[in-house]
């Protein structure tokens, strides 16, 4: 059995792991996480999430396991992460994580500690969404520069970040086939524009409702127009993706990795 410690237990995203998790047959729930300030801490998992018959109850500070290795699978904030890692990295726990936001130093901090401990970083854990990474890449390389390239997503109106560390990564993929700068992006357009410069990758974020997620890349010369969506209809896609990390992290050597690591489709 895996030991999972799950963050951000109350949590959307949290609450999906748990409930993958306790139904798939090679994990155990070593802990249920959430901020010290929230009202559900010291309530069960049964209680807080909806989860029927779990009576772990809600932490809001980490233990080490007695005898145990784990795997910290956290979906959070970048601040609370940093702070998870840094327990991972004392107790030589391995780490996945699907938090995205993180700044330039943070994300250095991240690296650093896969030195010591194996950490599975990737700002969407869906199976689709990577394969869509590698297929847009590829797409970039074969079709070249003369194809405009605009990517829209669409997340749920509590979504905190735009645009969503899903599209910045499929801007990087398009970027990196094309051997041009990703930082030659194009957030929305507004007034007098001009017209598209050459090498430019369009990014639109639209935010609404409870969109789980919705990524399209737009491939257009003058002649025709190549469309790649990935749709999710439910957070359990990105729970089943973590899960997976975590069976590739567990017992691994460290390293930073990500889930075409995970998946074997680099």
């Amino acid at each position: 059995m895996i030991p999972l410690i799950v963050t951000g237990a109350c949590g959307r995203m949290g609450r999906a792991v748990l409930s993958c998790a306790l139904e798939a047959k090679d994990f155990e729930i070593a802990a249920a996480l959430e901020a010290p300030d929230h009202p559900l801490v010291g309530k069960t998992v049964a209680e807080s999430c909806g989860i029927a018959g779990c009576q772990l109850r809600i932490e809001s500070a980490l233990s080490s396991l007695e005898d145990k290795k784990a795997v910290i699978v956290d979906f959070s904030t970048p601040e609370a992460s940093l702070k998870y890692l840094s327990f991972a990295s004392e107790q030589r726990f391995s780490m996945v994580i699907g938090t995205t936001g993180f700044e330039k130093l943070q994300m250095e901090r991240i690296k650093k500690a896969s030195e010591k401990i194996p950490i599975v970083y990737a700002t969407n854990m869906s199976v689709g969404v990577n394969l869509l990474f590698k297929l847009v890449g590829e797409a970039a390389w074969i079709l070249g520069p003369d194809y405009d390239t605009e990517i829209i997503e669409i997340h749920h109106r509590f979504k905190k970040d735009a645009p969503s560390g899903t599209a910045k990564t499929l801007a990087e993929k398009i970027a990196g086939a094309r051997l041009e700068s990703p930082s030659n992006l194009v957030h929305g357009r507004e007034g007098m524009s001009g017209g598209r410069k050459p090498g430019e990758i369009g990014i639109h974020a639209l935010r609404a409702g409870d969109v789980i997620g919705e990524h399209t890349v737009i491939f257009s010369n003058l002649g025709e127009r190549i469309e790649m969506t990935h749709r999710c209809h439910s957070r359990n896609t990105f729970a089943l993706g973590a899960l997976r990390a975590s069976r590739f992290v567990y017992d691994h050597a460290p390293g930073f990795f990500n889930m075409q690591d995970v998946l074997g489709i680099k």
